[in-house]
């Protein structure tokens, strides 16, 4: 029976970025030179594909540092970790190496800059992600109040009239603008950042599921569920006009009923997603259909972000 023709627009950039790439290169590094096991605490970057390739290499994942027994290399995942870890890791003794994101220590900087100043921290982000446990976890408790919605935006109570608001680094650009359009309403003197909070991944991923959720029937994110910006690109595909958007962590989600009547679908990957996965996608869809590939490409990334001196001197 002939297959049926398909066409898909695969979104660029999309996958890996320069964050991620650094620490999943600061695990294999670590390995190198210090040998297995080392120790990473918390998935290095939300990706179950990520994780199990470095299990395979030798690191071994943890969620507390009670967990490693004896003196053994660890990194922090790229999400960042509260100063109580490093702190808890000298006091172990253990040789630690930080692979948080650049992107996210310029937010931790950025809130102990407005905490010196005496100003109240408003952080929009997402209870509970690990990168905004490390961001809460930089200043002493009270210092930042949580902003998830436009609702906690315009209901929130504050301790002070001096005020600064952050973001973590993956959200929804759309929907942070909302928020920060309340906060600036109810809060005219408040500070933001002199350079936007959420990354550049983050934003170029977005624009580019802008331009092909609006030519597709159906658009497939390959991401993990606990990938905040993973979970960010369904939702800006749906609001950018295809409702029929799914995010899979590899080919075997796929659920090929969403596929009738379709005869164009989209696909992108979470900046924690390999190509490889994204690769694995469609070589599943051709299984399929007859299918003709048309890269959308909204800007080229060049960012590269240096390893710690530990792993290259």
């Amino acid at each position: 029976m002939p297959k049926d023709a398909l066409t898909l627009l695969l979104a660029a950039p999309r996958g890996f970025c320069a964050g991620v790439d650094r620490a999943i290169q600061i695990v294999e590094r670590a390995l190198e030179r210090y040998g297995a096991p080392v120790y990473v605490r918390h998935e290095i970057v939300h990706n179950r594909h990520v994780v199990e390739e470095l299990e395979r290499k030798g690191a071994i994942f943890v969620e507390d540092l009670e967990e490693i027994p004896g003196q053994f290399p660890v990194v922090f995942s790229a999400h960042g970790v509260p100063k109580s870890v490093p702190e808890d890791a000298e006091k172990r003794k253990l040789q630690y190496l930080d692979a948080t994101c650049p992107l996210v220590s310029k937010v931790h900087r950025e809130a102990e800059v407005h905490f010196a100043a005496g100003r109240h921290i408003i952080l929009i982000g997402h209870a509970g992600h690990p990168e905004v446990i490390g961001t809460i976890g930089q200043l002493p408790p009270g210092a930042v109040t949580l902003v998830e919605t436009s609702d906690d935006a315009e209901e929130v109570t504050l301790p002070s009239d001096r005020l600064a608001y952050i973001t973590q680094t993956t959200l929804s650009i759309d929907d942070t603008i909302g928020i920060i359009e309340v906060l600036r309403r109810r809060f005219p003197r408040i500070h933001g950042p002199r350079k936007e909070d959420i990354c550049y991944a983050t934003t170029n991923r977005q624009a580019a599921v802008k331009v092909i959720a609006p030519r597709s029937d159906l658009v497939l994110v390959i991401g993990a569920p606990n990938s905040s910006n993973s979970q960010r690109l369904v939702e800006v595909a749906r609001g950018a006009g295809c409702p029929s958007a799914y995010l899979v962590q590899r080919a075997a989600e796929i659920d090929w009923t969403w596929f009738e009547g379709v005869k164009t679908v989209g696909i992108t990957a979470g900046a924690s997603a390999p190509e490889v996965l994204v690769q694995e996608v469609i070589a599943a869809i051709r299984q399929h259909y007859l299918t003709t590939i048309d890269e959308i490409s909204v800007t080229e990334e060049t960012t590269h972000f240096k390893l710690p001196r530990a792993l290259t001197a």
